[in-house]
């Protein structure tokens, strides 16, 4: 009678780390879906109707999630929806915007109404970090070589005294 071979337990271990080891890998590179925001239910949307007044559209829709008020054209309500997603550690994206923007008169009813998708946007940085400067950026190459063939004999001061406007050597311009 032949014996059937053992498998150690060093083996079995080792087999059961690598896979869930494998297991947590996979599970760490899918990405994680963020549902961010407010948008009403599509019938709530169409029951929306030019007329109707503010309180009828934030008791039909809910609260927006933020307002605008426009000078001399009345108030604005826009309900946002995010979907993001990130995967591991990368930078999250988004993957779906939807505004609905509901604009009233100036008697508080609704004048107008549409909805945006994430195709409609456009990215505006409002933080650069950066000042703008009028003029241009010389390369280093640029500032070493600019001032090759600009000078003159009298503009290194051959007289030795202060020339003209006080400076000493004469104007460097």
């Amino acid at each position: 009678m032949v014996n059937p071979p053992r498998v150690s337990r060093r083996i079995v271990l080792r087999n059961g780390l690598l896979a869930l080891g494998l297991a947590g890998a996979i599970a760490a590179c899918s990405p994680v879906v963020d549902h961010r925001g407010y948008l009403p239910h599509g019938d709530d949307i169409k029951k929306v109707q030019p007329g109707m007044s503010k309180t009828e559209v934030q008791a039909l829709l809910g609260s927006p999630s933020t307002t605008a008020t426009v000078n001399f054209h009345g108030d604005s309500y826009y309900y946002i929806s995010d979907t993001v997603e990130q995967a591991a550690f990368f930078k999250p994206t988004v993957v779906e915007r939807q505004i609905f923007a509901v604009r009233f008169n100036q008697n508080d009813q609704v004048e107008s109404f549409a909805l945006y998708g994430l195709e409609d946007g456009r990215v505006i940085d409002f933080s650069t970090r950066q000042t703008p400067t009028r003029g241009k950026e010389l390369t280093i190459l640029q500032q070493l070589f600019s001032n090759v063939g600009k000078f003159s004999p009298d503009s290194l001061g051959g007289g030795g005294g202060r020339g003209p406007g006080g400076s000493i050597g004469g104007s460097p311009f």
